[in-house]
C-alpha cells in the first residue's frame, strides 16, 4: 500500500497531537511534515506489524525526540519562573506523552505503550504519573463560550472538578466579548459555532485583541480544522470529549502561557 494511503486519514489527528506537543500549529505542523519526509525517504520507520497510526505517531515521535529543539523547548527550567511555572513544568515530558496519547488521542495503553516503546505497565505508571501531577497544577479562572446548556454544564462541572473558576458562560458572541471585557481570564474555552449564527473563533478573536489569554476550542467536526493551513486552532478538543481530554489540553495550553509569560 503506498505510504500516502496509509496514513493520510490520520493526519488530521496527528496535527492535533503535533500542535498539543509544541503549542503552536506552525511548529506542530512543520513537526507532521518533517515526519511525512522521513516516512517517505524511509518507508521502514513505519514499523510493519503495528497499526498505521500507531506506526505513524511512534515514527512522529521518534523524529520530534531526534530534534533538539523540541527536546529544549519542552523542559521548562524552573529557576526564575513564578511559582505557578513551577508547577506546570513539573509535569514531565514522558508523562505528558502519555496522557496526550491516551486522554485526547484515545489510544489504549497498549498502543501508547507501542508508541513510546516502553511495556505496558509503564505506559500506565506514566498515564497515572501525568493525572496526579496535572491535579496539582495553579488554579485558574476560565470563560467558556457554548450555546448548548447541557454541554455548557458539562465543560463547567469538568473544569470546575479540576480546581479551576468558570467565571462566565457566554452564548453569543457579543456575551463573550462583553464578558472578557468584564473580567480577564486565565482560559478561554470556546465552541466554534454559537447560538446566533455567529463563530467562536470570531469571539476569540475580537477578545484576544485587548487581552492574551490561552485559548481552547470545541468542536465536532475537527477535522475541518486540522488541514494543515493557517490559521487553525494549536487547542482543539473533539466532541464529545472526556474528563481526561480537557484535562490534558487544559494542562498543555496553560503549561505554554506559563513558558511563554516569565516572571519579569
Amino acid at each position: 500500500m503506498p505510504i500516502a494511503t496509509a496514513v493520510s486519514p490520520f493526519l488530521p489527528y496527528l496535527r492535533r497531537f503535533a500542535r498539543a506537543l509544541s503549542g503552536t500549529q506552525s511548529a506542530g505542523d512543520a513537526a507532521v511534515i518533517a515526519t511525512l519526509q522521513s516516512v517517505v525517504a524511509d518507508p521502514g520507520r513505519l514499523v510493519p506489524g503495528l497499526d498505521p497510526k500507531v506506526a505513524l505517531y511512534r515514527a512522529f515521535l521518534q523524529q520530534w525526540r531526534g530534534d533538539a529543539g523540541n527536546r529544549d523547548a519542552d523542559v521548562a527550567s524552573a529557576e526564575g519562573e513564578r511559582p505557578e511555572a513551577r508547577n506546570i513544568a513539573a509535569i514531565a515530558p514522558e508523562p505528558r506523552l502519555a496522557f496526550l496519547l491516551h486522554a485526547v488521542e484515545g489510544f489504549r495503553l497498549g498502543e501508547v505503550a507501542q508508541i513510546l516503546d516502553v511495556p505496558e505497565g509503564e505506559a500506565q505508571a506514566l498515564v497515572d504519573r501525568a493525572g496526579q501531577q496535572i491535579s496539582a497544577q495553579l488554579r485558574t479562572s476560565v470563560l467558556i463560550i457554548e450555546d448548548e446548556p447541557l454541554i455548557a454544564a458539562d465543560l463547567t462541572s469538568l473544569v470546575e472538578q479540576l480546581g479551576h473558576e468558570v467565571t462566565t458562560i457566554a452564548r453569543t458572541h457579543d456575551e463573550a466579548v462583553r464578558a472578557a471585557l468584564q473580567r480577564r481570564s486565565g482560559l478561554i474555552l470556546s465552541d466554534i459555532q454559537l447560538a446566533d449564527g455567529s463563530s467562536g473563533l470570531d469571539a476569540v478573536n475580537d477578545i484576544l485583541g485587548s487581552q492574551d489569554s490561552p485559548v481552547i476550542f470545541i468542536t465536532g467536526y475537527p477535522e475541518l480544522f486540522l488541514t494543515g493551513r493557517a490559521p487553525e486552532p494549536a487547542f482543539l478538543i473533539s466532541k464529545p470529549f472526556t474528563r481526561d481530554a480537557v484535562q490534558a489540553v487544559i494542562s498543555q495550553a496553560l503549561f505554554f502561557d506559563r513558558k511563554s509569560h516569565p516572571a519579569a
